[in-house]
């Protein structure tokens, strides 16, 4: 059964995606009771696509003094910090660097990054990068972010941060979970006392309808990159816990679809349509994520940025 959310969700009325989906298999399996913990705020920020065209600089900036005037423990930069680093050359993907630095010096809260697929410096073949040179792939990511996956604790709540993004042999991207990081994902949770709430995070999305809001392209895609191809693989890991949320970004939409009682929120974007107006009627903006009594409930702040150059989807 599919039926629309309540737009309370939100506090903006925007053309926004909430989904709630259960069926015959989607019931909500049982979980131990929930340890109790201290209530906190954290930012969700997520698709910067800091770039010097566009005024995409202006608008972080605009997005970070904003996002600094929320009283918050911390942020979470959901990925796709650039763009774009997939297929430029090294002098382009510093330069975006440099820039994404300066700007975020406006954002003043601790910030936890996630890898977004546009943060993989010289993966297509156009960027004139050899999978030999120190900057290729997510190690662009690594040396300036740190680690790909990791998790760490607040106030009584266990965050996993993912890396979503496999690079493909044919030098492309997909959204995958790979094995290794599945065994690590399993260890980490089976780790946490029992009880403990648990929020994931990911740049592609482990769950989305986003492919049901437009008509297919009329050539598909070599590979599955709006979501995790082997999602079905990592959700069953979640039946077992207490996850009160999974943040995604990717897609830039505003989202929410819950699945085995556990809702996957995808937080809209900084950049909107990519800095060219709305996307499916969500614009830019971010997520304030208020955690309290086993719960995260959301809200969505926008910044009050222009486009130089509309063309919402």
């Amino acid at each position: 059964m599919l039926h629309l959310a309540r737009r309370s969700f939100l506090s903006l009325s925007v053309g926004t995606s909430l989904f709630a989906v259960n069926g015959a298999r989607g019931a909500a399996p049982a979980r131990p009771p929930m340890l109790a913990h201290e209530p906190f705020t954290f930012l969700f920020i997520t698709d910067t696509h800091l770039q010097p065209e566009l005024n995409a600089n202006g608008g972080c900036h605009m997005a970070f003094r904003k996002a600094k005037t929320v009283p918050a423990d911390f942020a979470i930069q959901g990925g796709d910090h650039v763009f774009d680093a997939l297929g430029v050359n090294a002098g382009r993907a510093t330069m975006l660097l440099d820039l994404y630095r300066r700007t975020a010096d406006d954002l003043t809260l601790p910030v936890r990054h996630t890898i977004g697929n546009h943060d993989c410096f010289g993966v297509y073949t156009k960027s004139g990068a050899l999978p030999t040179d120190p900057m290729y792939g997510k190690k662009y990511f690594e040396d300036n972010f740190g680690q790909l996956y990791y998790a760490f604790d607040h106030k009584g709540v266990h965050v996993v941060v993912l890396d979503s993004i496999g690079i493909t042999a044919d030098r492309a991207y997909e959204g995958r979970i790979d094995a290794a990081q599945i065994a690590w994902l399993s260890q980490d949770l089976a780790a946490q006392p029992v009880g403990t709430p648990v929020i994931i995070v990911t740049h592609i999305p482990l769950v989305t309808a986003i492919e049901d809001y437009a008509a297919p392209p009329s050539v598909p895609p070599a590979h599955h990159g709006l979501s995790v191809v082997n999602a079905y693989e990592v959700l069953p890991l979640f039946d077992h816990y207490n996850v009160i949320a999974v943040f995604q970004g990717h897609t830039h939409v505003l989202e929410r679809v819950e699945w085995h009682g556990v809702p996957y929120i995808t937080g809209g974007a900084v950049s909107g349509n990519w800095w060219h107006g709305t996307r499916y009627g969500t614009p830019e903006g971010f997520m304030v994520v208020d955690v309290a009594g086993g719960k995260a409930s959301t809200r969505y702040e926008t910044y009050g940025f222009h486009s130089v150059d509309p063309h919402n989807t």
